[in-house]
């Protein structure tokens, strides 16, 4: 199963990512760990507005990022996989105390020990998954 090497657009995605963490923690002081973002959102009753800007921003930014390159999201995924793949990173992000976003960026650029732990557990599943979603079970999509 081949994949397209996008090294630009990762580029250009991932110092975005960057300056929008860097932007959040010089202006109001918060981690940009994106399911924490989204869970005290949906649950908190203070500082929801900052929360619900900042989810809307990445998804106005991913239709922006489509519009103008002219980019296609990937189909074809099967819906039962997706709602697995969900339920298990929310799972996920409960147990790490944490995402991606708020571990291996943030936690990360502060020199983290738990972090860096959280982050080699990541990859490592990540590592796991897709070589037995594409060998074991021949791939989804």
């Amino acid at each position: 199963m081949p994949t397209a090497f996008t090294p630009l657009s990762a580029l250009i995605g991932g110092a975005l990512i960057g300056l929008g963490a860097a932007w959040l923690l010089a202006t109001i002081g918060r981690i940009a760990g994106v399911s924490g973002i989204v869970n005290r959102a949906i649950d908190a009753r203070e500082e929801r507005g900052w929360r619900w800007a900042f989810l809307l921003a990445m998804i106005a930014a991913a239709g922006l990022w489509f519009a103008f390159t002219g980019a296609q999201a990937r189909t074809g995924f099967p819906w039962i996989a997706l709602v697995a793949a969900g339920l298990l990173v929310g799972a996920g992000t409960r147990v790490g105390n944490g995402c991606t976003s708020g571990h291996g960026i943030c936690g990360l650029a502060r020199l983290s020990r738990r972090s860096l732990w959280a982050v080699l557990v990541f990859v490592g599943v990540a590592m796991l998954t897709v070589y037995t979603v594409r060998h074991v079970f021949g791939g989804l999509a």
